[in-house]
């Protein structure tokens, strides 16, 4: 029998995660309770679904609330969490006109709210206040958008679907190929080979999602991946050089795996808005569906 230090380091390297720094198993494990989640709550009420969405900006905006908060910068909390139920809400129901509407007064509420505090680090509150409104409630209005359509549960599955198929197609591409990084400062595991798998899964992934899920001529759904492969990496890669220049390793720790939510929906916030354009412009506005 070996010694309790040769158990010990069997275990440990066990536990190890993966080459691309995460624990498998534990985001395998997350993904699939995230997936069975959203799919029970798009094919009953659809409207479940928004309530799924806006638990995840709350968390979300939390973690970057705090992640802000590290280095002295103070988000106008009040707009912020106002605008994580509000601007899902009005895109839902009214349309993106009154969803544009919603943000302007939040955006107006945000520069007035931090007056309360005084003028030292105004310019750089305000403008963090501004982003993290911008960057998730309000490009998550967009999925809200393509879910209020006729078919808009099927898109967003089609949405969801291809997304995932960007993070497994680079992730494994990344691990058995990967040797020339994109922007090694940004984000040093993310590889041109990656990139590669991510651009072929996807493209397959979208042919066949689009044929058979939307009735939709298979080229688009080819055309679909190859967009959203660049926006998902280009969200990857905002939210790297957001944590590098905060000196954070990850938003949080919610979702084993994964990190924290913010970590899961990097790519999904530019896809959110990146889908409904092309599903808008390939499918067509598909009525309220409300």
């Amino acid at each position: 029998m070996g010694s309790t230090s040769d158990r010990d380091e069997d275990k440990s390297r066990r536990r190890k995660p993966s080459r691309t720094g995460r624990n498998l198993p534990a985001a395998v494990a997350s993904g699939v309770v995230l997936a069975v989640i959203v799919i029970a709550s798009l094919f009953t009420y659809k409207a479940l679904f928004g309530l799924v969405v806006i638990a995840a900006l709350a968390i979300a905006m939390r973690e970057m609330v705090q992640a802000f908060g590290s280095r002295n910068i103070k988000i106008a909390r009040v707009p912020a969490y106002g605008s994580v139920i509000l601007l899902p809400t009005v895109a839902y129901f009214a349309g993106p006109i009154w969803q544009l509407v919603a943000t302007g007064a939040l955006v107006l509420l945000a520069t007035l709210w931090r007056i309360r505090r005084g003028v030292d680090g105004y310019v750089r509150d305000i403008t963090a206040s501004i982003f993290v409104i911008v960057y998730l409630p309000f490009m998550a209005g967009f999925l809200m958008l393509t879910l209020a359509t006729d078919d808009g549960p099927w898109r967003v599955i089609v949405f969801i679907l291809l997304t995932v198929s960007n993070d497994i197609g680079g992730y494994f591409a990344g691990i058995f190929y990967g040797k020339h990084p994109i922007a090694a400062s940004i984000s040093p595991k993310k590889s041109w080979e990656g990139f590669a798998g991510s651009v072929l899964m996807q493209a397959v992934v979208g042919g066949l999602s689009f044929a058979f899920l939307l009735n939709a001529p298979w080229w688009q759904g080819v055309i679909a991946g190859l967009v959203l492969t660049i926006t998902a990496t280009g969200g990857d890669f905002a939210e790297s050089a957001i944590k590098r220049d905060l000196g954070i390793k990850d938003m949080g720790s919610f979702l084993p795996g994964h990190g924290g939510m913010m970590d899961r929906l990097d790519s999904l916030v530019p896809n959110a808005f990146a889908s409904w354009a092309l599903f808008t412009v390939f499918l067509g506005s598909g009525g309220t569906g409300l």
